[in-house]
C-alpha cells in the first residue's frame, strides 16, 4: 500500500541481486525449498574435485556413499587391531559420508580408550567403515569395500599405530586432518 515501508530483509536473508530471478526459477523448476537449493549449491562447491564413491559390506546389508578424491590416500596402520584386521583406510569428514542402509545391522567393537568405534555388519562381519580415534568426527573408509569404477589410484602411507600418541603428534598428514 501507499506510504508503507518495505521491511528490511531478516538476518538470514541474502540479496541475490540480478540472480534472484534465476534462483526463484531454479527452486520452482526443481521443487526445492530455499534451504534445499542452498544445500545443492554448497555441496557442489564444497565437493568440487571429489567423486561420489559407493560401497558396503559383503552381504549387502550395509551400504554407504562417501565423497572423496578419485585418488585415495590410504593409511596402513600397525596397531594391534589394524594389523589383525588388515584395516587399511582413508579418512573423510562426517559431512562427506552417508549411511544409505543397514544402521540396524551394524554392531560396534571398542577397546582401550573406546574412542575408535569399530563398526561392522552383524551378518557377514565386514567392517566397511569405522570412526577412527585420530578423527572421531570423521570416518575411516575401507577402500576395498568401495564399488568398482570410481577409484583411480591408491597411495598407501604407513602409520606407527603401536606408538599412537607419538605417531599422531609427528605424522603430518594425520596432524593436519585433526586441525579445525
Amino acid at each position: 500500500p501507499d506510504g508503507a515501508k518495505a521491511e528490511p530483509p531478516g538476518p538470514s536473508a541474502i540479496d541475490l541481486g540480478a540472480q534472484s530471478g534465476r534462483w526463484a526459477a531454479f527452486q520452482e523448476r526443481h521443487r526445492l525449498s530455499c534451504e534445499e537449493a542452498a544445500r545443492l549449491l554448497l555441496d557442489a562447491y564444497e565437493y568440487r574435485g571429489l567423486v561420489k564413491h559407493t560401497g558396503g559390506c559383503h552381504c549387502g546389508a550395509v551400504r554407504f556413499e562417501v565423497w572423496a578424491s578419485a585418488d585415495l590416500h590410504v593409511f596402513n596402520c600397525n596397531c594391534s587391531i589394524c594389523t589383525k584386521k588388515q584395516n587399511r583406510h582413508f579418512i573423510v569428514p562426517a559431512s562427506r559420508f552417508k549411511l544409505l542402509k543397514g544402521a540396524d545391522n551394524l554392531t560396534t567393537y571398542t577397546f582401550n580408550t573406546h574412542r575408535a568405534q569399530h563398526t561392522f555388519c552383524k551378518t557377514c562381519g565386514v567392517q566397511s567403515f569405522y570412526t577412527p580415534r585420530s578423527n572421531p568426527d570423521g570416518y575411516g573408509i575401507a577402500p576395498h569395500c568401495l564399488d568398482d569404477g570410481t577409484v583411480q589410484t591408491i597411495i598407501t602411507e604407513d602409520i606407527n599405530g603401536k606408538e599412537w600418541e607419538k605417531a599422531v603428534k609427528e605424522h603430518k598428514t594425520i596432524r593436519d586432518m585433526s586441525k579445525p
